[in-house]
């Protein structure tokens, strides 16, 4: 079987990521991530897809190509996580390769994602992978949930 990156569309298979990506996402419920993904598909053009190693999830990578008047069409990264079993072992790399080509492939200007300031792990990788900090990102809550899961 060996390694693949597979787009996840059946409610199987996006059930299948939500371990992965409830690490990075805690907030997350398995109750609501089923019908949060498949709005965000719909609504947001988003797009789910793991790295499967002998058909078993080893990373997952949420993502949407966009447009807008700062960047033109950008390939924007909403999530990249590696499951804490199957880091250091090469597979946040493959799934970062197959990444950067869908954002060529789509005819995408840019690359873009947003990362927690905690998250220095992800920011080594993120800069070695060729990516540079080119902004300060603010937020507002406007609900009583003020965290940022980034």
């Amino acid at each position: 079987m060996g390694i693949k990156v597979k787009v996840m569309k059946s409610d199987s298979e996006i059930l299948s990521t939500f371990s992965t990506v409830n690490e990075l996402r805690p907030h997350l419920t398995v109750d609501n991530y089923l019908e949060r993904i498949k709005r965000l598909q719909l609504n947001y053009n988003f797009n789910l897809v793991a790295l499967m190693d002998n058909n078993e999830v080893k990373a997952v990578a949420g993502y949407k190509v966009n447009e807008s008047l700062a960047w033109g069409k950008y390939f924007y990264l909403d999530d990249l996580i590696t499951n804490e079993a199957s880091r250091r072992n090469g597979y946040a790399k493959v799934l970062w390769d197959w990444l950067i080509n869908q954002a060529r492939e789509n005819g995408c200007e840019q690359f873009h994602l947003d990362s927690g300031v905690h998250r220095h792990d992800a920011h080594r990788f993120y800069l070695k992978g060729g990516l540079d900090i080119s902004c300060h990102h603010f937020q507002m809550s406007l609900n009583s949930k003020s965290e940022c899961y980034s």
